[in-house]
């Protein structure tokens, strides 16, 4: 604080300062202010001079403060320095409450405390509207920095205030803040329904799903699917309306609608779909009618196409309009109906009529359509009378009459006039044809011969007596009176260009026209027949070039024939393949077979007899032989015999299998052999093959068949020797070959059977089908 004071007298000035009433933010200061002369007399300036310093956010701080004065003519005075402390004051208001969790029926809450101002905040006192939006009331009071509000109500708001205590007194209250409960996702709403459909436009509206009004802050999506488009429902609105007007559609078209509401929880179950269609536009107008037939004198047959643009609707029905003025409107209409022609009758001889078309379908009426000008033909003339007819030498009457023609048409014939010509020539032949192979009454090579027929002409007053036909290179054959024939001795495969002419006592007729006919090539020679496949109990056969199996359209077609038990050959195979597999035959046996090939033109020839035999057929395979021990060192192999095959011997062979060794140890025609000099504690495996003996003309052969299965012996152990643990390894070895062997063998049957079953089926549809 500076004073100034004018007088140049005085020395320096002097301060008396102190402090009273200090509060939490204020506090009194007083001072006085005298002036010391140069004699030492002091003199007070100022009266007591008392000041309020409100010290703002400096509560329960320590404060020091000091006046200074100063004049033009001493230097500055300063006053002693005054300290003291502010006072403790109740807490600043706290910040809101912030929301830290909520459900349907809760809210977590959570704050920070505020300044304490010198005094620590010891509670805090939560006050809420109890969602009433109402008076606060207490909700909570407690040292705590969060609370949890339960047993509210969803979707609800609920106002919350917050103040601190110290020991000094209650804060004010922190600002009022809303927070919401969770709510709960709307119910399914009901469909829209339909308030007004255009051509390209449809308007729907909707109601709130059941329990929520129109006030609760909702928004509405609606769906539309498209008829035939492919893409499913699409969002077509979303908003907070109860309508909405979908635009830019298609005309008469079919859509699907369903509806959703949304709030803050989520969006609801669609509603049902239901569905809804644009009208249809009126159509354009038809094509222009024109004239179907020939116009007459009194009616006249028009026809018209439908409208390029339909409206998006078919058209119910067709209105003819006639006017028989060339201008004006006075239009009638003839005809209504969905046919798209129309016979106008009643209508006037060489009158001109103007016609056009118009329709209607769900849309409304179109325009009409350009206008048809047509003019009916005049009344032809009348008829003329008989003519007048000179008689001359002549063998033939004909009765005549005549019509007059002018530009409108013909007229009715006269009165018949009756006038005689001589006799000529016949006419020609008008009708010529070919006759086919069915319609021939006698057989006959196509080959070599061609049928023909034809009808008789006029005769021109003579009868006909016969006829010339001209073939190939103007040959000439002639023939009576007949309407068909023969042409025979002609060449195979050859085009013939045929004419034919009629003969009457007058002489030759002009030729017909000419027909073009061609015969058919001769019948094949039979092929080559060969058995490419020998079996015991079938052979297959081959013939000619080409594929086993017919895959294309084969014109040459072929019979194989066998010889039967009685000398007679049957038919076993016809058909266009090339090969045939005869099953079901004897063993050993010969079959005598002869071919012959054909076509459409005929069947050639039977080749010569060939003559295949079938091979012998092995025997078959014997059970498994049974091993028995009869002494210490022999044992017995015994085996069923097999019943002799036509005159052939049966002989046997018997196998020693040990390890992987394997011996024959028997062949001869005996069903049993005794086996010695075996090793005791060790196992051997027996098999047999039956196999048969006969002579052709190189010797005596033998024909084995397969083994049996193999019987496994073990010799009896004996007391144990020094070699008794060298005895007991070679079992265990021999053992453990025997059974890779067996595992080996098993896995090569089942190989061989999956082979034969894929060749049997190969042989049987591509060979016998």
């Amino acid at each position: 604080m500076y004073l100034y004071y004018s007088k140049q007298t005085y020395l320096h000035y002097l301060w008396f300062l102190k402090v009273s009433d200090i509060q939490a933010r204020s506090a009194v200061l007083s001072w006085n202010l005298s002036v010391s002369s140069q004699n030492g007399e002091s003199q007070s300036l100022t009266p007591d001079i008392h000041v309020m310093i409100i010290l703002g956010h400096f509560i329960n701080c320590p404060l020091s403060f000091r006046i200074s004065a100063t004049s033009s003519s001493i230097k500055e005075s300063v006053s002693e320095l005054v300290s003291f402390t502010t006072e403790s004051c109740e807490p600043d208001p706290p910040a809101a409450p912030k929301l830290i969790n909520r459900t349907k029926n809760s809210l977590s809450l959570q704050w920070k405390s505020s300044n304490d101002n010198g005094s620590k905040i010891t509670n805090f006192l939560l006050e809420w509207d109890e969602g009433k939006s109402g008076a606060f009331i207490e909700c909570y009071y407690g040292n705590l920095k969060q609370y949890k509000l339960t047993k509210l109500s969803p979707a609800t708001k609920y106002l919350l205030r917050l103040a601190a205590k110290n020991d000094i007194g209650m804060s004010g209250f922190s600002d009022t803040v809303a927070y919401y409960t969770a709510g709960i996702v709307p119910s399914p709403p009901l469909p829209p329904q339909f308030i007004e459909a255009g051509v390209t436009w449809l308007s729907l509206k909707w109601s709130p799903p059941n329990g929520m009004s129109s006030d609760d802050s909702l928004t509405y999506t609606l769906d539309m699917e498209e008829e035939d488009s492919g893409y499913g429902f699409q969002p077509k609105y979303n908003g907070e309306e109860l309508s909405c007007t979908l635009k830019n559609l298609r005309r008469n078209t079919s859509y699907k609608f369903r509806l959703s509401a949304c709030n803050n929880e989520g969006k609801s179950i669609p509603s049902e779909v239901v569905e809804y269609s644009t009208i249809p536009d009126k159509p354009g107008p038809p094509s222009k009618p024109s004239v179907k037939g020939k116009i007459h004198s009194h009616t006249v047959k028009v026809t018209w196409d439908p409208p390029k643009n339909n409206g998006g609707s078919d058209i119910s029905k067709y209105f003819l309009e006639i006017s028989e003025t060339l201008i004006g409107s006075n239009w009638v209409v003839v005809y209504s109906g969905c046919m798209r022609e129309h016979v106008c009758d009643h209508l006037k001889p060489g009158t001109s009529y103007r016609l056009r078309v118009s329709c209607v379908s769900k849309g409304g009426e179109s325009p009409a359509s350009d206008v048809l000008t047509v003019q009916t033909s005049a009344v032809p003339p009348g008829p003329c009378h008989a003519p007048c007819l000179k008689t001359v030498d002549s063998l033939n009457t004909t009765e005549s009459l005549f019509q007059a023609v002018n530009i409108a048409g013909v007229g009715l014939f006269g009165d018949i006039g009756v006038v005689t010509t001589p006799a000529s020539v016949p006419a020609a032949v008008s009708v010529l044809h070919l006759l086919e192979e069915d319609q021939m009454g006698i057989p006959c090579y196509l080959s070599a011969c061609l049928a023909i027929q034809w009808e008789e002409p006029c005769c021109h007053g003579s009868d006909v007596i016969g006829y010339n036909i001209e073939y190939g290179e103007k040959q000439l054959v002639t023939v009576g009176r007949v309407t068909s024939h023969i042409l025979e001795n002609l060449h195979a495969d050859t085009l013939y260009r045929i004419r034919i002419q009629a003969i009457n006592n007058f002489g030759v007729g002009p030729f017909s026209h000419s027909i073009k006919a061609k015969t058919k090539p001769l019948p094949p020679d039979p092929p080559h027949l060969e058995c490419v496949v020998f079996s015991y109990q079938s052979l297959k056969l081959k013939w000619g070039e080409g594929p086993s199996r017919a895959l294309i359209t084969n014109p040459t077609q072929f019979n194989l024939q066998m010889e039967d038990k009685f000398g007679r050959f049957v038919t076993v195979y016809s058909g266009p393949c090339h090969t045939y597999k005869v099953q079901r035959l004897n063993e050993s046996t010969t079959y005598y077979f002869k071919i012959q090939a054909y076509i459409d033109a005929g069947e050639g020839e039977f080749s010569e007899v060939y003559a295949f035999t079938t091979i012998r057929s092995p025997p078959v395979s014997l059970k498994a032989p049974k091993v028995n021990q009869v002494g210490e060192n022999i044992c017995e192999i015994t085996w069923e015999p097999l019943q002799s095959m036509k005159i052939d011997s049966i002989v046997y062979i018997l196998q020693l299998a040990s390890g992987r060794e394997v011996d024959q140890v028997y062949k001869g025609s005996e069903t049993s052999f005794h086996f010695t000099n075996f090793q005791t504690n060790c196992e051997y495996r027996f098999r047999v093959c039956a196999g048969r003996q006969y002579h052709d003309s190189t010797g005596l052969q033998e024909l084995y068949g397969p083994y049996s299965p193999s019987t496994v012996f073990s010799s009896q152990k004996q007391e144990l020797v020094p070699q008794c643990t060298h005895s007991t390894a070679k079992f265990a070895k021999i053992k453990k070959m025997l059974n890779d062997e067996r595992f080996a063998a098993f896995l090569l049957l089942v190989g061989f059977a999956v082979v034969a079953i894929l060749f049997a089926f190969v042989i049987q549809y591509f060979v016998i089908k």
